[in-house]
C-alpha cells in the first residue's frame, strides 16, 4: 500500500552561471570577513585596546565614515601602527585579494563590508547613520544602524 499523503520532494533547477558565481562570491566574502576579523583582533589583542567605535553617516547617494574612536578601557587613545594582511574578494576571480594594510584601513574595510553586506545602499536617498562596534574581548563587530526615511500621509474628507 502506498502513502499519498507525503508531498515528493521539491527539486530546484540548478542555478545559472550568474547566480552560481554570485554565491560563490558571497560565500567567500563571508569567509575572508571571518578571516580579516580573526586577524584584526589578533594583533589589537596585545595592544590594550578593549574596543574601536566607527560612526558612519550618508544620505543623498554618498556616505563615509564621520569618525573613528579607539578605547583601551575608559580611556580613549591612538589607533596602533601595526601593518595586517587582508584579502578581499575581486568580481571573477576566485582567488582573493591579498594587502598589507595599516590596522585603521583594516577597520575602515571592515566596517564598509559590515554595511554592505547587511544594508547594502544604506548612503542612499535618505541614507542611515550609526556606529560600528569592535569589541576586542568579545571578538565581535556590532552594527547599530538607524535608517532614514521621509514619510508622507495623506487624509482626504467629502463632506
Amino acid at each position: 500500500m502506498t502513502d499519498k499523503s507525503k508531498t515528493p520532494p521539491s527539486v530546484s533547477p540548478p542555478p545559472s552561471g550568474g547566480e552560481a558565481m554570485a554565491a560563490l562570491r558571497e560565500q567567500l566574502e563571508a569567509e575572508l570577513f571571518s578571516l580579516n576579523k580573526a586577524t584584526l583582533f589578533n594583533v589589537l589583542e596585545p595592544t590594550g585596546v578593549t574596543s574601536i567605535i566607527v560612526s558612519f553617516d550618508g544620505y543623498g547617494d554618498s556616505g563615509q565614515i564621520e569618525d573613528v574612536e579607539v578605547r583601551a578601557g575608559g580611556e580613549t587613545v591612538s589607533m596602533p601602527e601595526a601593518m595586517i594582511e587582508i584579502a578581499q574578494t575581486v568580481w571573477g576571480q576566485s582567488e582573493p585579494d591579498r594587502s598589507t594594510v595599516s590596522i585603521a584601513t583594516a577597520v575602515e574595510s571592515l566596517a564598509y563590508d559590515v554595511l554592505e553586506r547587511t544594508h547594502c545602499g544604506w548612503e542612499n536617498n535618505d541614507g542611515a547613520y550609526g556606529d560600528i562596534v569592535f569589541d576586542v574581548a568579545a571578538r565581535t563587530v556590532t552594527l547599530d544602524y538607524n535608517e532614514r526615511y521621509t514619510a508622507s500621509e495623506n487624509y482626504t474628507y467629502s463632506f
